[in-house]
């Protein structure tokens, strides 16, 4: 049996809008599954998400984005045992923390404050989700030779996502309260290997 591409058999097209500009300021509902489905960021327990150590570090980079990639925050996240669930905001460019003017009265600038011009580039959704899978796939193999964390097959994620403009606060409340109980849905979540 050969893996390799056949355009008759594998039919893979993308699943963004066509024509949408991905790096436009806005709020953006993403969900990224591990390959296969494999369960490698903890258990839920009585309705509620434990993380073990890979779940943990998880949590650990989406929280970092805003730190990382300028133009980029976060929103609600939750990690499950095999996929995620976070909202990620895309500002206009120069808008955020990077933006701010150093005190011209002051030689040097305080800490934390950025020096020179603000930056032009834009960073676009699917740079923010591809930072984040390629930055989570290197620190997960390193807990696996590290720290004996349970490997994985072949490839860390799936190899798309599922995403979702948001609309209005409306929506985005919704999709936070979603994201909020998911745990509590587990039991009857189509990405649960258990589900009866």
């Amino acid at each position: 049996m050969s893996n390799k591409y056949n355009p008759d058999i594998h039919h893979r097209r993308s699943i963004r809008l066509k024509n949408y500009d991905y790096s436009q300021a806005g709020a953006y509902y993403v969900t990224i599954c591990t390959e296969g489905r494999e369960c490698l960021f903890g258990e839920v327990v009585d309705g509620k998400m434990v993380l073990n150590d890979g779940g943990q570090m998880v949590q650990a980079v989406w929280s970092e984005m805003p730190v990382n990639y300028s133009g980029v925050e976060i929103d609600q996240f939750i990690a499950m045992p095999n996929h995620i669930h976070g909202i990620i905001v895309l500002l206009s460019v120069g808008a955020g923390p990077c933006a701010c003017p150093v005190e011209t009265n002051t030689e040097i600038p305080k800490k934390g404050q950025p020096r020179g011009v603000a930056p032009t580039t834009k960073i676009s959704l699917p740079d923010a989700v591809h930072h984040f899978k390629s930055f989570t796939t290197t620190k997960y193999r390193i807990g696996v030779d590290k720290y004996n964390w349970h490997p994985f097959p072949g490839k860390f994620w799936q190899r798309n996502y599922y995403e979702h403009i948001i609309h209005n606060e409306d929506e985005l409340n919704r999709i936070r309260e979603y994201i909020i109980q998911n745990p509590a849905q587990w039991d009857e979540d189509v990405e649960n290997p258990n589900k009866k």
